[in-house]
């Protein structure tokens, strides 16, 4: 099933704020490795959704 997602909407939501890569690292208390990746991947800025979905952080309790 498919359905239409208006642009407008999606702008208001926030995902589209574009952020610097390090204070996003810094918020979400991602180690130096992972933030060093998210710059390979996307240099200085990036958007919230992407940085969202790509970052990764490991499993503290086990």
């Amino acid at each position: 099933m498919s359905s239409h997602i208006d642009a407008k909407q999606i702008e208001h939501e926030g995902l589209r704020q574009v952020w610097s890569v390090r204070d996003f690292a810094h918020r979400h208390r991602l180690d130096k490795e992972e933030e060093k990746r998210l710059l390979a991947l996307f240099g200085s800025f990036a958007t919230k959704q992407e940085l969202l979905a790509n970052a990764q952080r490991p499993c503290l309790f086990r």
